[in-house]
C-alpha cells in the first residue's frame, strides 16, 4: 500500500529552483488523494506563467515512481495563485490588485509600449488576470496597439463615487487618456496636472481583481513617475532597453530613480528590445544592428535580472498598428520571445514577493 507520508517525503526532494526549497516545505502540494496505486494531488505553482511548470510536473511524477513504488499511476494537478506583497485593506490603493509592475524606460523610442502591451497579453493568455494602464499621458498608444481609438469607457455609480470601467481586448483590462481625447488633441498640461490625471485612472477606475496590472510610464525620470511610485504599493519595475550605449546610459539613470532612498522599488529586470535583426529568407541568421548583448551585459553588471531579448521583427510594429499584439501570432519566433518574456517576468514577481528585503543595486 502507499502512504500519504510515503509520497510527502518522496515530493521533498523536488526542489524549486526560484526558492531552493522543496515544494513540500513551500506548501505547495495539496489535495493528496492515494487510492491503491493511483496518487492524485495538486501543486499550487505562484503564477499561471510558471516557465518551469513542465519540469516541476516531470519531477514530481518521477520522485513517487522512484523514491515510492515504480507501478505508481501518478497524476498531477498544476495549479496556481499568484503571490503578492501588496497590502489588501480597502484603505490602500487598490487593493484587489495582487503586483503592480511599473514598464519604464529611459528614453524615448526603445519599444516600451510595445513590450507592455505583448507582455500584458502573454500574461493573460497564460491564465492570469491582466490589467494595462496607459500612464504615458502626453503621448498615449495603448488605444492604437489595442485596435480601441473610437471605443470608450464606461461609467457607474456606486457608492457615491463614479468610477470608470476598464474596456477589456485580447483578455486585458485596458484604460488610457487617450480613451478621452481625440485623434488630434493634444495633452498641455504641466506635471502636477498629469500627474493628476494619472492617479485618477488608478483611483477612480474599477480594475476588480487582478494579478498583475502593468503601467506603461512615459519615458525619463519625472514628476508622473515620482507620482506613481509614492502614490501606489509598487511590486516593481522593468525596465526596456535597446542594445546601444545612449540607451544603456538612460538606464542607469531610470534604475536609480526606482532604487533611490525612499522610493525602493526592487528592479524585476530588463528587456533588450530590437536586440537583433533576423531575415525571413535567412531564419537562422542573426544580425546585431544596435549593438550586441548591451543591456544583458549592463544586467549583468548592475546584478539584475535579465527577463530576454525581442528580436527587430517588422510584423511587430504592424501588429501595433493593426491593434493586434504581436504575441497572438502563434509559433512565429515573436510571440516565443514574448512568451518566454512573460514568464521570466512573473517568474521575478513570485521571487520578488518572496523576498523579506530588496538588495538595492549599486551603480558604477
Amino acid at each position: 500500500m502507499i502512504t500519504e507520508e510515503q509520497v510527502i517525503e518522496a515530493l521533498k526532494n523536488v526542489i524549486d529552483p526560484d526558492f531552493d526549497k522543496d515544494i513540500v516545505t513551500l506548501g505547495m502540494v495539496q489535495d493528496l488523494k492515494i487510492d491503491g496505486k493511483k496518487v492524485n494531488f495538486t501543486v499550487v505553482l505562484t503564477t499561471p506563467a510558471c516557465p518551469m511548470k513542465e519540469m516541476i510536473h516531470k519531477a514530481c511524477v518521477n520522485a513517487v515512481i522512484y523514491y515510492v513504488d515504480k507501478e505508481a499511476d501518478v497524476n498531477v494537478n498544476m495549479s496556481s495563485k499568484v503571490t503578492s506583497k501588496r497590502a489588501t485593506t480597502k484603505e490602500n490603493v487598490l487593493p484587489g490588485v495582487r503586483n503592480i509592475i511599473a514598464v519604464a524606460s529611459g528614453k524615448g523610442g526603445v519599444g516600451k509600449s510595445t513590450v507592455a502591451s505583448n507582455l500584458a497579453v502573454a500574461l493573460a493568455k497564460q491564465g492570469a488576470k491582466v490589467g494595462l494602464l496607459d500612464a504615458d499621458i502626453y503621448g498615449p498608444s495603448i488605444p492604437i496597439m489595442f485596435d480601441a481609438m473610437q471605443e470608450k469607457p464606461l461609467l457607474e455609480d456606486r457608492d457615491g463615487k463614479t468610477w470608470m470601467i476598464p474596456l477589456e481586448h485580447y483578455g486585458v483590462k485596458l484604460l488610457s487618456i487617450g480613451f478621452f481625447l481625440s485623434d488630434t488633441q493634444a495633452v498641455v498640461w504641466r506635471g502636477p496636472m498629469a500627474s493628476k490625471a494619472l492617479m485618477q485612472l488608478i483611483n477612480d477606475a474599477s480594475w476588480g481583481e487582478l494579478d498583475y496590472l502593468l503601467i506603461d510610464l512615459p519615458p525619463g525620470t519625472g514628476d508622473i513617475q515620482i507620482s506613481l511610485v509614492t502614490g501606489a504599493q509598487i511590486t516593481g519595475a522593468v525596465i526596456v532597453s535597446t542594445p546601444q550605449n545612449v540607451a544603456l546610459s538612460d538606464v542607469r539613470k531610470s534604475i536609480a530613480m526606482f532604487q533611490q532612498k525612499g522610493i525602493d522599488v526592487p528592479i524585476l529586470g530588463i528587456v533588450e528590445n530590437m536586440a537583433y535583426f533576423t531575415p525571413a529568407e535567412l531564419p537562422d541568421n542573426k544580425y546585431f544592428i544596435f549593438g550586441k548583448y548591451g543591456a544583458k551585459n549592463l544586467a549583468d553588471e548592475l546584478k539584475v535580472p535579465f527577463l530576454g531579448e525581442i528580436p527587430l521583427v517588422q510584423s511587430i510594429c504592424e501588429a501595433g498598428d493593426a491593434g493586434r499584439p504581436a504575441v497572438l501570432q502563434e509559433n512565429t519566433p515573436q510571440a516565443l520571445a514574448f512568451n518566454d518574456l512573460a514568464g521570466n517576468l512573473a517568474q521575478q514577481v513570485a521571487i520578488a514577493n518572496a523576498k523579506k528585503t530588496e538588495k538595492k543595486v549599486e551603480l558604477v
